[in-house]
C-alpha cells in the first residue's frame, strides 16, 4: 500500500504518454465524423479502408523507400565514423581540447547551418536526379552525439587489454574490430538506432532539399495529405501510422539495447 502512489503516478505518466499513439490508430480507422467531435472509440464501424486511401493519395510506397535510403545511409555512416573516432580519442592520447572541440558541435543549432549546407550541395548538383540520396545524407555523416557515446563506452574497458592485444600482434584496426566493437554492441546498438529514429524523422532538411517528387520521404508525403483528399482527418491518422510502425517496432525490439548502451560509461 505504501507503493500505491508512487504506481498511481506511474500509471498516469504512462498513460499520458501512450495516449497519442492510441489515438493516432483508433483515428486511422474511424470515419471524419468519429472525429468531429472527437471519439475515443470507432462509433460508426471500423474502416480499414483509409490506409488504402493513403497509398493511393500519395506515393507512399516511393516515400517509404526513400526513407529507408536515407536513415540506413545515415546510420552506417554515422556509426563507422563514430565508432573511429571514439577509438582515437580514447587510445591514441588526442590532446584534451580537440576532444571538446568535437563535443561542441553538439551546441550549433542545426537551423543556423541549414543554409550554408543547402547552398554548397546545390552547388555540387545534388538536389536533382540519383544524386539527390547523397544530398540528404551528406551533411549527416558524423555524430558528435554517437562519438561521445561511445568514448564513454570504450573507457570502461581497462587498458591492459590494449596492451595484450598489441602483444598478440593486433593493430589498431584489428583489436577495435575484432575486440572491441564486438564487446561494445550495447552502446553501438542504441546509436544505431537513435540516428536511425532521427533520420526517418527529419522533415526541414528534405523538404528545403528535394525538387523532384520520386525523391520526397516519408514525412513530406504525410505532411501532403493535409492538402489530399479534402484534408481529411482520418487519412492524415493513417498516414502517421504507416510512418510510426518503423520505429515502434524499432523501439519496442531494441529497448533492451537502447537502455544497456545508455547507461553504458555512467558509472567508472
Amino acid at each position: 500500500m505504501r507503493k500505491l502512489p508512487v504506481y498511481l503516478v506511474l500509471i498516469l505518466a504512462a498513460a499520458t504518454v501512450l495516449f497519442p499513439v492510441y489515438y493516432a490508430f483508433a483515428g486511422s480507422v474511424m470515419v471524419p465524423g468519429d472525429l468531429s467531435p472527437p471519439a475515443l472509440f470507432p462509433r460508426s464501424g471500423i474502416r480499414p479502408g483509409n490506409f488504402g486511401d493513403v497509398l493511393s493519395a500519395v506515393p507512399l510506397a516511393r516515400q517509404y523507400a526513400n526513407s529507408a535510403v536515407q536513415a540506413g545511409l545515415i546510420t552506417v555512416s554515422q556509426l563507422f565514423t563514430s565508432i573511429l573516432a571514439a577509438y582515437a580519442f580514447v587510445y591514441l592520447r588526442l590532446p584534451r581540447f580537440v576532444f571538446w572541440g568535437f563535443l561542441a558541435t553538439l551546441m550549433v543549432p542545426v537551423e543556423s547551418i541549414i543554409i550554408p549546407n543547402y547552398l554548397r550541395i546545390s552547388d555540387w548538383g545534388l538536389a536533382r536526379g540519383p544524386g539527390t540520396y547523397l544530398g540528404l545524407v551528406l551533411p549527416f555523416l558524423a555524430s558528435a552525439f554517437g562519438t561521445f557515446l561511445l568514448r564513454q563506452s570504450f573507457r570502461q574497458f581497462p587498458a591492459e587489454l590494449r596492451d595484450a592485444a598489441a602483444m598478440d600482434g593486433a593493430g589498431h584496426l584489428r583489436f577495435l574490430f575484432r575486440i572491441l566493437v564486438p564487446l561494445s554492441k550495447p552502446a553501438i546498438a542504441a546509436v544505431g538506432v537513435y540516428v536511425f529514429l532521427s533520420a526517418w524523422n527529419q522533415f526541414l532538411w528534405p523538404l528545403l532539399l528535394v525538387r523532384d517528387p520520386s525523391y520526397q520521404t516519408l514525412q513530406i508525403g504525410v505532411s501532403q495529405l493535409n492538402d489530399a483528399e479534402a484534408a481529411s482527418p482520418c487519412l492524415i491518422l493513417a498516414g502517421v501510422v504507416l510512418s510510426l510502425l518503423p520505429t515502434l517496432a524499432i523501439v519496442i525490439f531494441g529497448q533492451r539495447h537502447i537502455v544497456r548502451g545508455l547507461t553504458a560509461g555512467a558509472v567508472q
